[in-house]
């Protein structure tokens, strides 16, 4: 498991780059919601911790998962931000819906990225059960949410350079 020696939330400050002034759109499902809201407020919390206001991080949300990339896409076609955080969950079940939704909204957000100007953070939990996308978000081994947000700090500054 590639989270079972790492702790999501953990990240070394000094080498993040401010985020003072970058804009961040961060386009949230609707769907286990208990699981979306624990990596919104992870990824909220880190942005803020390195630099972010308020002001500059503005919250979508949309149905589920599925409907990430053309939330995303529209964030960027429409608020000038500097990144994009696609927060999602996809748990497991007993039909093949499962192996769709992640693949599709993993293909969509790959395609935001090759084909857009603007980086797009993937930060869909693709659980096996409930208690492993508890643990990620917000539980044992951190918060998805916080490293989603790291990155995304990183590919703003990345993209401005």
């Amino acid at each position: 498991m590639a989270t079972a020696n790492k702790n999501l939330s953990v990240y070394d400050k000094a080498t993040i780059p401010n985020a003072k002034n970058f804009r961040f759109g961060i386009v949230v499902s609707e769907w286990n919601t208990e699981i979306t809201e624990g990596l919104f407020n992870g990824a909220k919390e880190a942005l803020l911790d390195c630099g972010a206001t308020e002001e500059n991080i503005i919250r979508w949300d949309v149905p589920g998962s599925f409907e990430l990339t053309f939330g995303s896409k529209k964030m960027i076609a429409t608020q000038k931000v500097d990144a994009v955080i696609a927060i999602g969950s996809v748990i497991q079940g007993e039909t093949k819906h499962f192996d769709f939704v992640c693949s599709a909204t993993a293909q969509g957000i790959k395609d935001l990225n090759v084909l857009g100007d603007v980086p797009v953070i993937f930060c869909v939990l693709t659980d096996n059960n409930i208690q492993q996308s508890r643990d990620r978000s917000g539980g044992i081994h951190g918060n998805k949410g916080t490293e989603a947000a790291i990155a995304a700090i990183k590919m703003a500054f990345l993209n401005k350079a």
